[in-house]
């Protein structure tokens, strides 16, 4: 990598690092170094991200299926504090008169291709963070833009980057109404992260906001299992939402300490019995043991039927010689898959409420199944940890 960038070679820096999507926290700490030894890191960061970035100009379709933002999104924020300031910080970067207004040239033509491309809720979510990224990277936020970065922001909420590129980009004073809009549209969880960043917790104490997420999750399951058009999926959707919401909960707990006030035991015995359910569904069904082999002799099998026929005439022939059937074939029992987590999206936070305004993630495959599940014992919210069984049948789904 750090040869790339002393030779200044922005194509080859480019390929090298596209490919290696698995290898994004070591690169994330390598990146930086190595623009450094670059003679100008912002053209350099600006020529290697013009295939994709502010337009995709890769001709081949299966290229262009490949979304490459997350690449962007890594360059861009690894060049930050290679143009910081050592001694100004943020409030001067080393980013030369010519680079900068390159910069505010490539937010312009994104900006411009909005309508070409059917307006903002048409844009890849990666396209949509790789421009904020861009403005804040080359501090080229502009105050008459404020209410579509806020709308940009409110869209990317369940993104991890989002709560402090809001502050960057200038929307401080207006986090109290993007958490009230975020708790309205069921993003507790978005709103918890976005008030600890701006130190919003009294006015928004995070505990009361958790179990009202998962209180909503838990009626969304209930709908799900109540709709008829689900039939067969409901089981599976109901349990996938419950996880999900679970999951996100348990993580933000564990992040900002808030174990004292919410104990996150309960809910974490909820989610091993989800998952615990969902393995033993996987289990694959046992083969019948009444399957019919050929005769010992590899001569084939008499009819199933054939001693029952009332009307069978009496041969003058020798009787055939007795068959002898083999022993059915032994069963064994097969092992039962381990329980497989869903991959995490790159970047995510918490589970994105659907629709989001930006691009839909592609919901995997649905498993219909139902089985039973004994109540379980939850804090204080929504009908959990209250004695009673929940308001909807045990049949969770996965």
């Amino acid at each position: 990598m750090r040869s790339y960038c002393t030779k200044m070679d922005s194509e080859g820096f480019w390929r090298f690092v596209t490919v290696r999507k698995k290898e994004l926290d070591s690169m994330r700490a390598q990146m930086p170094l190595a623009l450094a030894d670059c003679v100008d890191p912002a053209r350099f960061v600006l020529e290697a991200i013009s295939e994709v970035f502010p337009v995709d100009k890769r001709v081949e379709k299966s290229e262009r299926v490949n979304d490459l933002g997350w690449a962007c999104v890594l360059v861009l924020e690894s060049l930050i504090p290679v143009v910081v300031d050592p001694i100004l910080g943020n409030s001067r970067l080393l980013v030369t008169p010519i680079m900068k207004e390159r910069a505010k040239e490539i937010a312009e033509t994104w900006k411009a291709s909005l309508d070409e491309r059917g307006g903002i809720e048409n844009v890849k979510t990666p396209d949509v963070h790789t421009f904020l990224q861009h403005l804040v990277t080359f501090g080229i936020v502009k105050k008459e833009d404020v209410d579509l970065y806020r709308k940009l922001v409110v869209g990317l909420a369940w993104r991890k980057q989002m709560p402090k590129l809001a502050v960057s980009l200038g929307l401080g004073d207006r986090m109290p109404d993007m958490i009230e809009e975020l708790i309205s549209k069921g993003q507790q969880v978005d709103a918890v992260h976005f008030t600890y960043e701006v130190g919003l917790v009294d006015k928004f104490p995070p505990v009361p906001l958790l179990k009202a997420f998962l209180k909503d999750a838990k009626k969304a399951a209930t709908s799900i299992l109540e709709d008829p058009n689900n039939s067969g999926r409901s089981v599976h959707l109901a349990a996938r939402k419950e996880q999900s919401a679970l999951r996100s909960v348990i993580k933000c707990i564990e992040e900002y300490k808030l174990e004292a006030e919410f104990p996150p035991e309960n809910l974490k015995k909820r989610l091993e019995q989800l998952e615990k359910s969902k393995s033993e569904k996987k289990k694959p069904a046992a083969v019948p043991a009444n399957k019919r082999t050929r005769a010992s002799n590899g001569g084939p099998m008499p009819p199933a039927k054939a001693g029952r026929l009332t009307n069978a005439y009496v041969s003058s022939f020798p009787a055939a010689p007795t068959f002898v059937r083999s022993p059915s074939h032994t069963q064994y029992p097969a092992g039962i898959p381990p329980y497989a987590a869903a991959p995490a999206m790159y970047g995510s936070r918490s589970p994105p409420s659907n629709p989001y305004a930006y691009s839909p993630e592609a919901a995997p495959p649905a498993l219909a199944g139902s089985y039973p599940g004994a109540p379980v014992n939850y804090s204080a919210y929504g009908g959990y940890g209250n004695g009673m069984a929940p308001a909807y049948q045990q049949a969770y789904y996965r």
